[in-house]
C-alpha cells in the first residue's frame, strides 16, 4: 500500500505523430500548474517525453490530457515514490526530437526492436550469442550497469550513431540486447539499428528501472546504482534515492 504522503515520481513517453505540438504547451501548463505538478515535458512532432512529480492522481490528469490531445494509443509509464519533490517547477518544451539521436527520420513504431520482459532479461543476456549494449551516456554507465554490457562511452545520445559506425564488428552476427533507464532511448536506438540492416535487435521492456522493480536483481547482474535525471541523481536497486547522491537545493 502506497503512503498518500509520498510524492509520485512519474516518467513517461510515447512516440506518436503530433501536428503543431507547440499548440499543446499552454493547455498542458494550465492543467499542470493548477494541480501543483512539477517536472519537465518535451514535445515534438514525433511524440512526447516527460518526468513529473506530484500526487499520483494529479500527474495522471496531465498524462490523460496528453493522451486526449495527441490521440496516443499507448504510453509507457513508470512510477516510483519519494518523500519530497525531485523537481522544482513545471516546464513544457518544444524540441526537434523527444530524445535526440540526430540520425534523421526513423519510423520507430514500425522498426523498434523486440521487447525482452524484465523477468526473462537475465537468462537472455547471459546467452553466448547475445551482446549487451548500454545506450546511456558515460556518466550514467559509470555508476551502474549490467555485468558484461558494452559501454559506448558516449557523452550524449547523439554520439551513438558514430559509435555504431565504428563498432559494427562487435554487433554483426549477434543478437543485440540494448538497455537504458526507462526504455525511450532503446526504442529509438533499436529502430536505428534495424534501419541500418541489423535484424536480431532486442531491448529491455520498461528499462532498467522496471527491471529493478520487477526482479530485485536476483542474480546480481545489475551492478551499482541507476542514474536518474532529477535531484535524486541516482537510485539504489530498491529504487530508493541512493545514499550520497541526492542534490538538496533546500526545497521540499
Amino acid at each position: 500500500m502506497i503512503d498518500n504522503n509520498l510524492i509520485a515520481v512519474v516518467s513517461f513517453y510515447c512516440f506518436v505523430s503530433i501536428d503543431q505540438p507547440e499548440l499543446l504547451i499552454p493547455k498542458i501548463l494550465l492543467t499542470g500548474k493548477k494541480k501543483s505538478v512539477r517536472g519537465t515535458i518535451l514535445l515534438s512532432e514525433e511524440g512526447f517525453n516527460g518526468a513529473l512529480s506530484a500526487s499520483a492522481g494529479s500527474v495522471q490528469l496531465v498524462i490523460d490530457q496528453l493522451i486526449k490531445l495527441t490521440y496516443a494509443t499507448f504510453v509507457n509509464i513508470k512510477t516510483n515514490y519519494c518523500d519530497k519533490h525531485p523537481f522544482h517547477k513545471l516546464k513544457v518544451k518544444l524540441k526537434p526530437e523527444i530524445v535526440a539521436l540526430n540520425a534523421g527520420k526513423i519510423d520507430i513504431n514500425t522498426l523498434k526492436g523486440e521487447y525482452i520482459e524484465t523477468k526473462q532479461w537475465d537468462d537472455f543476456i547471459t546467452r553466448i550469442d547475445v551482446v549487451v549494449v548500454d545506450t546511456r551516456n558515460d556518466y550514467e554507465v559509470e555508476i551502474g550497469t549490467f555485468k558484461g554490457a558494452i559501454d559506448p562511452k558516449t557523452e550524449t545520445f547523439k554520439q551513438f550513431p558514430a559509435w555504431v559506425e565504428k563498432n559494427k564488428h562487435l554487433l554483426e552476427g549477434k543478437k543485440i540486447a540494448m538497455c537504458c533507464t526507462g526504455g525511450i532511448r532503446c526504442e529509438k536506438s533499436t529502430a536505428y539499428l534495424k534501419q541500418l540492416g541489423f535484424t536480431e535487435v532486442y531491448h529491455l521492456k520498461g528499462g532498467i528501472l522496471q527491471y529493478l522493480e520487477d526482479t530485485a536483481n536476483p542474480n546480481g547482474l545489475w551492478q551499482g546504482e541507476c542514474f536518474v535525471f532529477d535531484d535524486r541523481r541516482a537510485v539504489a536497486k530498491d529504487l530508493s534515492p541512493a545514499e550520497g547522491y541526492w542534490l538538496d537545493r533546500g526545497e521540499k
